[in-house]
């Protein structure tokens, strides 16, 4: 009978670990329950490098995430849907750029802050961006020597 109790203690044991990990790593990715906030959408001519769940900041400040992404048929651009935080404001002149944090850091959205008075309203479409930079084609440039002038 001792040894029953045991297992149990330490299937209890276990099994707290586990749900308090499970909540850790719910409130690190930012993927809280009930998150209130309101939707943006922008257009990118490349995509590379971000996907569902990538963060988008302001100042270096996550102040969301994107939410979806899918191919433009028509356009054969990528649209991303930018889910921001309720009481962040952004102005409607703003730019979103796929910026990276280091050479082999990870890629984020970057909102550049323009200095409109109006704001985006839930649902409109951020048109001023930049996509993704390949490191790839810039390295090739720099060996082929492409683009200078002589």
């Amino acid at each position: 009978m001792q040894e029953n109790r045991a297992e149990v203690l330490v299937g209890a044991a276990v099994l707290a670990v586990a749900i308090g990990f499970g909540a850790y790593a719910l409130q690190f990715a930012g993927l809280r329950t009930g998150a209130q906030g309101y939707d943006l959408t922008a257009s990118f001519r490349s995509a590379e490098g971000i996907s569902t769940g990538t963060d988008v900041r302001l100042a270096g400040v996550k102040i969301g995430q994107i939410t979806d992404m899918a191919l433009n048929p028509a356009t054969y651009r990528a649209d991303v849907t930018l889910t921001f935080a309720d009481g962040i404001a952004i102005p409607n002149d703003s730019a979103v750029a796929i910026a990276s944090e280091g050479i082999l850091g990870d890629n984020f959205v970057e909102i550049v802050p323009g200095g409109s008075l109006d704001n985006f309203a839930p649902g409109e479409e951020i048109e001023d961006t930049q996509g993704a930079v390949s490191l790839i084609s810039l390295l090739l440039k720099f060996v082929t020597g492409e683009g200078e002038s002589e």
